[in-house]
């Protein structure tokens, strides 16, 4: 087939506005990024503008990530209820080159039973505070959110007392970051008997023989195998058992200074708590 001057120009346009083109998509798809899922819990949610939000998303996959949410403050909205604190589940992503975009959610618990409970409620979310001060972007924080799951659990549990459920979580998530004291056996000595005197700034036990010159406190054998047993369990099994009442209020005695003075950080949700 012979083709004029003009319609060879035309041909050659438009395969070179086709070519344009198929490279602009192709930009904008290299921009948006692949989507990604991951499994998480949002940690905090802040709106941006009138119908988007900024959330905080503790993931398994990736540790802390940031995200917005374009439309999840819109009545009616799939992301509405999906991108409040406490939620958990499967969210879906687009990667882009210095954030990520919510485009959908699966919740499997949006723990909505925390906030008909005040106290509940509070520390919840100083659990939340908790995570969003002390986790990380890229960093593997699987055992911080096993913990955080598995203590809103135990908060919306009416047989376990709260101020357990902060004193195990306290204990436990400085474990995880690496700053749990050492219970097991005597910091001087080593030995593993009548371990009985704790140590705030020294950062564990003493048995009876070392603790003479040690600044801390005398505890119970209950109270050291309870600090013993939340150091060592899986998270799975952590709320699992029961205290006495002389025990626990040597557990928030040691937490309340432990952390501190480890912990130099003032965390807003306990105004409410105590």
């Amino acid at each position: 087939m012979i083709f004029g001057k003009q319609e060879k120009l035309r041909i050659i346009w438009h395969t070179e506005m086709s070519r344009m083109t198929d490279t602009g998509h192709r930009r904008n798809r290299q921009n948006m990024g692949l989507p990604i899922s991951v499994m998480g819990m949002v940690l905090t949610a802040m709106p941006i503008s009138d119908y988007d939000k900024r959330i905080t998303i503790l993931t398994k996959e990736r540790g802390k990530i940031t995200a917005f949410a374009k439309g999840a403050r819109r009545p009616g909205s799939q992301l509405l209820a999906a991108t409040n604190p406490f939620a958990f589940g499967e969210f879906e992503l687009f990667e882009g080159r210095s954030s990520y975009n919510l485009t959908k959610a699966s919740i499997q618990n949006y723990f909505r039973e925390l906030v008909t409970d005040l106290d509940a409620a509070s520390l919840g979310f100083y659990f939340m505070e908790f995570a969003e001060y002390f986790c990380h972007e890229n960093n593997d924080e699987r055992q911080m959110l096993k913990l955080l799951y598995q203590s809103l659990r135990a908060l919306e549990s009416p047989h376990i007392p709260k101020e357990l459920v902060r004193v195990v979580f306290e204990l436990k998530a400085i474990t995880i970051n690496g700053e749990g004291p050492s219970v097991f056996e005597c910091m001087h000595c080593h030995k593993k008997e009548n371990l009985s005197f704790f140590s705030v700034k020294r950062g564990g036990i003493f048995c009876a023989e070392c603790a003479g010159n040690v600044q801390g406190m005398k505890i119970l054998d209950s109270t050291r195998y309870t600090m013993q047993y939340i150091i060592s369990t899986p998270v799975e099994k952590l709320y699992s058992f029961t205290v006495s009442d002389e025990v626990l209020k040597e557990l928030k005695m040691i937490m309340k200074e432990y952390m501190a003075f480890y912990v130099h950080h003032e965390f807003k949700s306990l105004q409410i708590f105590g």
